[in-house]
Order: structure tokens, then C-alpha cells, then sequence
């Protein structure tokens, strides 16, 4: 078996930024050790060469030999640790744009949205990476069998971010795309997150009285549907201000539909990326497509095992 110390995966604090380089990381199917990072004041300086100073010193302690020969990383912040790790003797493999020194980086993965420029170390992706892959739904379809397979087609997952500073999404809009949802006619999947705000699951409840469904609050307690709800999804509706839940959807092979939520231009770049690549449509004329499953961690982590450091 692999030594996991050969590959190191820095894992953000945040979910959805270290689920990046791990979903790459859990697609090479070798073994890999995870250090979790935490962050000190410095670490919000914009440091443009190789460094460990905005780590938080208890978790710097983790960053010793026996030094890695690969490591994946994401995000601005673990950017120059990475690279300090690379100066170490290490391959670095970073997801999203790191900032500075892009150069210094031995392969970049980074969304078609962001408009990468074309260059030997970046790889272009749509959307982002994510640990959602075609086992994890396998296992998922089978876990939540009992619950969700009873109910009536068309299954429609309704999942529900919200803008990172706000104060929840707004109640008349989480009624109105739940009783879209349900016009499918089918049953609806419904998820909130905590950027939704604690009023979105009453509103879905109400919104969804009389039609077939199963609600996830992101206060509630237990299993955690999430990923069954994707699984069992004969279509998907997305708020389209979740970069990670809009890229997770891509893993099903259901026609995927934004719901356009926000108007930040990284998002709306997103989502046209995803329009032109025929893997979205607007949350307007709802009529079902044909789309096939997207795996981009895949793709990087072929890319990783074609240049030999795995």
C-alpha cells in the first residue's frame, strides 16, 4: 500500500474550500494524509511568496518531516504554505486562483469562470472540485433507499444556499421556488443550508404542504440527506449563489436548473460557463434535458497520475 505521508491534502477550515482538494485527493484512490489547517491574524495578508506565517502556531506543528511529495491544496490562504511546502521538495497541486505566484505552482485547477489564462500548469475545470463522485452517489442511492425511494417521480432536489453576508434568503423567494419545484409534479428534495437563514424551513414547509416531500433543515438534527437527495434526483434546482452545490449537482446525470439569486459577476460568470456547456439551464422554462455527469476532480486526478506523482 501507498505510504499516505507521500501525499499531503491541506484541508481549509472551511467545508467547502477544503472539499476541493480533498474530492481530488479521494480520485486517486491512493492513500493521503489530511492536515488540518488553521489560521492566524497574518494569514489575511495577501503573501506573495512561500510561507507559513499566517498558520496558526498549534496547527504549524503538523507542517514537519518526513516532508510529502505531493500536495493539494485550495483556496487563497493555503496558497503560500503550499508553495512553501513545494520549496521542500514537494509537486503542488492548487485549486482556485492562489493569489500570488501562480507561476510557482506545479499544476493549477481553475474554474472555465474565472477565465484562466492558457498556460502548462492550469488546468481548467467547470465549476469546482468536490467530493461528490459516482461511488459516493452509489453508496448514497443505496443508504437512502427506504426513504427516498418510495417517493413518486419526478424526485426534484430543491437545494438552498443564500449569500455569504446576508441574513438568510428572502421568505416570499423560498416559497416561490418551492412551489415551482412542486409543479413539477412529481416529489420534492428540499435542503437548506445555514446561509438560508433559520426562516427558510418553515416557509418550505408551509410552501410544500399537500405535495409529496422530504425536508432537511441545516438545523436539524441526524443523518444528513444531502447527498441521497442528489442521488435520487430526477432533477435538480440550485440557488445560484452555492458555487459547491451547483458543481456537486453536476455529478448526477439529472438536468440541472439555477436558480439566479444573486447578481455578483463571479457567479453569473459560473453559471453562463455551465449554459454554454449545455450542463445548466436557467430555474425559467423548467422543461427536463438531456446532460451527462460531470467528474472534473476526476479529470484532475488523472491529469496528477498521467505526470507521474501518484
Amino acid at each position: 500500500m501507498t505510504d499516505p505521508s507521500r501525499i499531503w491534502v491541506l484541508a481549509d477550515p472551511r467545508a467547502g474550500t477544503a472539499a476541493q482538494a480533498l474530492g481530488i485527493a479521494e480520485r486517486l484512490g491512493t492513500p493521503f494524509h489530511t492536515v488540518e489547517l488553521a489560521w492566524g491574524g497574518l494569514s489575511r495578508l495577501p503573501w506573495p511568496w512561500p510561507s507559513l506565517a499566517g498558520v496558526a502556531p498549534a496547527a504549524r506543528q503538523a507542517l514537519a518531516p518526513p516532508w510529502p511529495e505531493l500536495v493539494i491544496s485550495a483556496g487563497r490562504r493555503s496558497a503560500p504554505v503550499a508553495r512553501w511546502l513545494g520549496r521542500q521538495g514537494a509537486r503542488t497541486v492548487h485549486a482556485m486562483r492562489p493569489g500570488f505566484g501562480a507561476s510557482g505552482f506545479d499544476l493549477l485547477v481553475i474554474g472555465r469562470h474565472d477565465r484562466p489564462r492558457e498556460a502548462s500548469n492550469i488546468l481548467p475545470i467547470l465549476g469546482a472540485a468536490h467530493r461528490m463522485s459516482a461511488r459516493r452517489l452509489a453508496e448514497a442511492r443505496a443508504e437512502w433507499a427506504p426513504t427516498l425511494g418510495t417517493l413518486p417521480a419526478l424526485r426534484v432536489a430543491l437545494l438552498l444556499g443564500g449569500a455569504v453576508r446576508a441574513e438568510g434568503l428572502e421568505p416570499g423567494l423560498v416559497a416561490e421556488l418551492a412551489h415551482r419545484a412542486a409543479a413539477f409534479g412529481g416529489s420534492v428534495m428540499a435542503t437548506t443550508s445555514r446561509r438560508s437563514g433559520v426562516a427558510a424551513r418553515p416557509v418550505l414547509e408551509e410552501a410544500l404542504r399537500g405535495t409529496p416531500h422530504v425536508l432537511h433543515g441545516w438545523q436539524d438534527g441526524g443523518a444528513n440527506p444531502y447527498a441521497g437527495f442528489l442521488a435520487w434526483a430526477d432533477v435538480v434546482v440550485v440557488t445560484g449563489d452555492s458555487v459547491s452545490m451547483i458543481s456537486e449537482a453536476l455529478a448526477t446525470g439529472a438536468p440541472v436548473f439555477i436558480a439566479e439569486t444573486t447578481d455578483a459577476p463571479r457567479h453569473r460568470a459560473l453559471w453562463r460557463s455551465l449554459y454554454e456547456a449545455g450542463q445548466a439551464r436557467p430555474f425559467v422554462a423548467a422543461a427536463p434535458f438531456a446532460r451527462q455527469p460531470v467528474d472534473e476532480a476526476a479529470r484532475v486526478a488523472e491529469a496528477i497520475r498521467a505526470r507521474g506523482w501518484a
